[in-house]
């Protein structure tokens, strides 16, 4: 197989998408779509994420030092995309109704119909020109109970909960069936 030299891009490395729970000042939930997302190792699992530009997801992370990250779903899609494709700071999205719960290690919204949420505390940000790559401690890991039954396979219990994924501006399910492009799955 020859390889051939591209613009620089994360093209065809498909990420996993997660909406980041963070708290308004006025105490209502807030939730951005991010997939800058993966793990480290230091003595423990920890998770790195990076936000970049202006958001308000980012202000409020960046001064409670805590967030949920909640796996999105392909039932989730429609409010994922309409979460990430909507400004935070803008009055329509802090109106849409969502179903939430508060961590149960962190003060932190938890969307309940995310099957995997992980409680984020940040230890330690880097801060780039025009971003903030985040070093985090999982405080708590909450899940549907169906996957720690050990009888089914991960394969089986991975197309349960059917997670979403993105790259070249473009939603594919677990399977690799393009969903749509960003901005065009919400109702």
């Amino acid at each position: 197989m020859s390889k051939i030299s591209m613009p620089i891009s994360n093209d065809f490395c498909p990420q996993t998408l997660f909406l980041y729970g963070t708290y308004k000042e006025d105490g209502t939930p807030n939730f951005g779509l991010f997939c800058w997302f993966s793990y480290y190792w230091d003595k423990e699992l920890g998770v790195m994420a990076c936000i970049g530009g202006e958001k308000l997801t980012k202000d409020r992370i960046n001064a409670t030092k805590v967030f949920s990250a909640n796996l999105v779903t392909e039932e989730m899609l429609p409010l994922a995309d309409f979460l990430g494709s909507t400004d935070g700071y803008r009055v329509e999205k802090a109106a849409h109704t969502l179903e939430t719960e508060k961590g149960q290690a962190l003060n932190v919204p938890v969307l309940s119909c995310s099957p995997v949420v992980f409680e984020l505390e940040v230890v330690n940000t880097m801060q780039m020109d025009d971003g903030s790559v985040m070093l985090c401690k999982i405080r708590n890991v909450l899940a549907e109970e169906f996957l720690s039954d050990a009888s089914m396979s991960v394969e089986e219990r991975i197309q349960k909960i059917a997670p979403i994924s993105t790259t070249c501006s473009t939603y594919f399910s677990w399977d690799g069936k393009n969903l749509g492009k960003w901005g065009t799955c919400f109702d």
